[in-house]
């Protein structure tokens, strides 16, 4: 076994091996977020934010398809990371080969709704008539990448399972490097390419995500062939055979996967109800609400990647037979969440101005987008530590409990209260209600938390 991947022991201090794990994971992320951002940039500078402003409204669409790539990829990583943790090599590429032909499924599900629906579901969402086609021309392409999106996605997830975070950092750092390169010259039509408009960003993307693909299979196979210690998910003959959905690992992948997954629908499709409330005050507000998500984004993803970490080191501890780590594990992830997100807050509330104007040139626009900003970027750090709690929770199997918690808080608290605050105070009430609901998340999955599942038997799930 090389020990590039060893297992997470109890050999170093915990808070050495979660600075490991989180800060790769932290830049693969805001690098992620970076991708998208620079699309942003590009398209708001380059085409004006009415352009701006139809890319955003395909932002939940794209996010729904994701989510079901999280939850399967959540439940893979857990069930892998415990193998892992084990030191069974052979399962965890039996695991990662069923996540990866479920994975590929759901892509080529969304490629093919993406031809025939696209028109219709932004329509349904209150897209401004005023850049309604823009928008249809930017999903279609956007969708019919999708499962090169999706299997990227779900790769650099799976590597992380057994420990492997700079490898996604590094494939990451690949795909974004094509995409700034690409995005512009796909706008203007430079040497000699056609003039894409809008559609610039998704056609970067489709090839960005290609090009780190294969950088992935090159790089995890090339260590075989110097001589080197294998990869646990190299691209071999075995992660060949494995590429099918197995029944019983599918079972297991879904039982965990599944619940995840429809947590994460669940937010696409109340996001979708508040980006209706939000196109309801006009293109402004659209382009405001897409400006305002790529900022939270850079410290959303990091808070996630804290969790992740957490998810990782419990399933690993898990499958060592180490669940007295647990708590630790799950102190660390606290700890971590209020230090580097409240950082990233603070640095977010100081710079909001100058970061917004990344995006958007309008300068009413753009003080609006700020105000928006300042009201809910706090609650990034209550969301965070929630995160972390059922993040742990999920390491050990316990998923449905903490999952319909989140569920209830978004559809009995976030979606009430934004409608309430709406007709109250406008488009600044629609966007109180996330620091709400991230406050209730974190007060209903600390006490099942505190009360319940800390007075569980933890065992293996393979």
């Amino acid at each position: 076994m090389s020990s590039r991947f060893t297992p997470a022991g109890a050999a170093r201090p915990l808070w050495r091996v979660y600075l490991a794990f989180v800060g790769p994971m932290v830049l693969a992320n805001i690098l992620q977020s970076l991708s998208g951002s620079l699309n942003g940039v590009y398209i708001g500078q380059m085409l004006g934010t009415q352009a701006l402003a139809a890319v955003a409204g395909m932002f939940p669409v794209v996010f729904f398809f994701v989510a079901l790539i999280i939850g399967l990829g959540a439940g893979a990583s857990v069930l892998i990371g415990q193998a892992w943790g084990a030191r069974e090599p052979h399962k965890v590429k039996a695991i990662a080969g069923t996540a990866l032909a479920l994975c590929a499924g759901i892509g080529v599900v969304g490629a093919a709704l993406g031809e025939w629906a696209a028109h219709g579901a932004l329509a349904a969402l209150g897209t401004p008539a005023a850049v309604l086609d823009e928008a249809v021309g930017y999903a279609r392409v956007m969708l019919l990448g999708m499962p090169l999106l999706l299997v990227f996605i779900l790769s650099t997830q799976l590597l992380r399972g057994v420990g492997d975070t700079v490898t996604p950092l590094k494939a990451l750092l690949l795909s974004t490097g094509v995409g700034l390169v690409l995005t512009p010259m796909l706008i203007r039509g430079w040497l000699g390419l056609p003039p894409m408009g809008v559609a610039s960003a998704a056609v970067a993307n489709i090839v960005s995500s290609a090009v780190a693909l294969a950088y992935l299979a090159w790089h995890l196979r090339r260590a075989s062939h110097q001589g080197l210690p294998v990869h646990p998910l190299a691209p071999d003959a075995e992660l060949a055979r494995a590429l099918r959905p197995r029944a019983a690992l599918a079972r297991t992948v879904l039982r965990i996967g599944v619940p995840t997954g429809v947590q994460m629908i669940t937010i696409a499709l109340a996001e979708l109800v508040i980006l209706r409330l939000v196109n309801d005050h006009g293109p402004d507000a659209a382009a405001a609400y897409g400006a305002v998500n790529q900022i939270v984004n850079y410290v959303q993803f990091p808070a996630l990647s804290i969790a992740i970490t957490a998810s990782i080191l419990g399933a690993q501890a898990i499958g060592a037979g180490k669940a007295e780590r647990l708590a630790a594990i799950v102190r660390t992830g606290l700890a971590m969440t209020l230090l580097m997100t409240g950082a990233l807050v603070l640095l977010g509330y100081a710079l909001s101005d100058w970061l917004l104007g990344f995006f958007l040139t309008n300068a009413p626009v753009r003080a609006m987008a700020a105000g928006l900003l300042h009201l809910m970027l706090w609650g990034t750090v209550v969301f965070g530590m929630q995160a972390v709690l059922g993040g742990v929770m999920r390491a050990s199997g316990t998923v449905w409990a903490p999952v319909s918690i989140a569920i209830a808080c978004i559809l009995l608290v976030q979606l009430p209260t934004a409608h309430v605050l709406d007709r109250r105070y406008g488009l600044a009430g629609v966007w109180l209600s996330y620091p709400v609901v991230f406050c209730a998340m974190l007060l209903c999955q600390g006490a099942f938390y505190w009360w319940v599942w800390r007075h569980r038997r933890i065992e293996r799930l393979v």
